[in-house]
């Protein structure tokens, strides 16, 4: 098997780590030094699932905005676009600019170009910014930030899956919108907090491999009691 090549590497703001883009036999890897794979363009059901499951109430709502956290390789955004109508907005906020252009220019073929709908907006930076300044502002929030709750890679993260920060992320939904979060396992502690934060919430089990094998990621579906 020929090796991977390296094609880009980014800065990851406020942690001193950086991400590494890798063209490998079949598609492409990010990956962090310490941490391993990140995500590849391989293998992305529970990405897809992440999507499908938040926006499945939402495809004939008239004028649907949805916000997702973390843009990665583009097949949780595509998934959402896939599941809306024509008029729909989908804000993705990254916090890497780099990985904005890597899906523009290097990794966009296999998620579609998701970036080129024009339904898309970008916002590069925290989403915890555009939490804050859209109150009351989207149908579905889908966060697939870091490893979930339980994050590795920067501190800053942790706020999002706070008591804190679950009510804001609750005040920046429409009536009946639904938050979607992605983790890499179960944790009943973030379970306690969505309750806390005043979500009834839906556990959910996913395979990441199209044919459903691989390991077992978790999707929590939360709607404001």
């Amino acid at each position: 098997m020929p090796a991977a090549e390296l094609l880009a590497r980014a800065p990851v703001p406020d942690t001193g780590k950086h991400l590494s883009l890798y063209r490998e036999a079949g598609g492409f890897s990010i990956k962090i030094a310490g941490r391993g794979e990140l995500m590849n363009s391989r293998v992305y059901g529970s990405e897809k699932a992440l999507a499908e499951l938040a926006c499945e109430g939402l495809a004939r709502r008239r004028g649907a905005r949805v916000l997702v956290g973390g843009l990665g390789m583009g097949f949780t955004l595509a998934a959402a676009l896939q599941g809306l109508a024509e008029d729909a907005e989908v804000v993705v906020a990254e916090l890497v600019p780099e990985v904005v252009q890597w899906n523009r220019d290097l990794m966009g073929e296999p998620a579609g170009h998701p970036l080129d709908d024009p339904r898309s907006t970008v916002r590069v930076g925290d989403v915890a910014e555009v939490l804050r300044d859209e109150p009351g502002g989207f149908d579905a929030i889908l966060m697939d930030v870091d490893n979930g709750p339980e994050g590795i890679i920067r501190r800053e993260n942790d706020w999002l899956y706070t008591v804190q920060g679950l009510e804001a992320t609750r005040a920046a939904l429409r009536p009946g919108g639904v938050l979607a979060v992605w983790s890499a396992g179960p944790d009943r502690l973030f379970t306690g907090r969505l309750h806390h934060a005043g979500f009834k919430t839906e556990e959910r089990t996913v395979r990441p491999h199209r044919k459903g094998r691989g390991a077992r990621h978790h999707i929590w579906l939360a709607r404001a009691r």
